[in-house]
């Protein structure tokens, strides 16, 4: 990738910071003041944190009230880990990178980063429709509820959204699909060294399944 040559406003030719100043190939790298990434990193920190305590209350909660042991609450618990690995694992890796504007943890962990921010987010939005069709059941078929909806069937369910998730996740990146058709420009364009961009073809493509997904099931 070609690197481009800025001028300075006292019309001194300067190259741009680069995220690795001996590759060839390296991204440009935007620099922050001080001041801005101290507080970028504030802000996120106190969200991831924020993140994982609610999300761990709401776990511990529905773990140790017996009472609370039922269908919707497993759904709740689910979406609770989903959120909780969000704020755990998602978010501390993308801070870096939104701050300091490169990636410097490699490829290979870019792409399990990327992996588990599909899997996560996918498992994340499947969990909120299966809630929705446990309360569509619970409104629409009252009669119908306990014998559709046991906590079997409910963890039965969660189970398939994990997975269904993961696989989607993980075989989405690893073997390239979210720039299928595209990798001619991906590779020219996009494509540098000290860059993780989870390329956009992949979010629709996801979001279509998805839409697949909820059609074929709720009646």
């Amino acid at each position: 990738m070609d690197t481009q040559i800025n001028i300075s406003q006292n019309g001194i030719l300067e190259k741009p910071f680069l995220c690795f100043e001996f590759s060839n190939t390296s991204c440009q790298k935007l620099v922050y003041p001080l001041e801005t990434r101290i507080l970028l990193y504030i802000l996120f920190i106190v969200s991831s944190i924020v993140t994982i305590i609610g999300n761990l209350l709401v776990i511990i909660t529905v773990i140790h009230f017996k009472q609370l042991h039922t269908p919707t609450n497993y759904l709740i618990l689910s979406l609770a880990v989903a959120d909780l690995l969000v704020g755990g694992v998602v978010m501390p890796p993308s801070m870096v990178r939104s701050v300091e504007t490169c990636w410097y943890l490699g490829d290979l962990f870019c792409k399990i980063h990327s992996s588990l921010d599909v899997t996560i987010s996918t498992a994340s939005i499947l969990n909120l429709c299966i809630i929705a069709l446990e309360r569509y059941y619970a409104i629409c078929h009252p009669l119908q509820y306990h014998s559709k909806m046991t906590s079997t069937a409910t963890l039965v369910m969660i189970i398939i959204c994990w997975i269904v998730s993961a696989t989607l996740g993980f075989s989405m990146i690893f073997l390239e699909l979210n720039i299928l058709g595209v990798e001619d420009f991906y590779y020219e364009n996009i494509d540098c060294d000290g860059r993780c961009t989870l390329y956009h073809q992949c979010c629709l493509i996801c979001f279509i399944g998805l839409d697949i997904i909820i059609l074929l099931v709720i009646p």
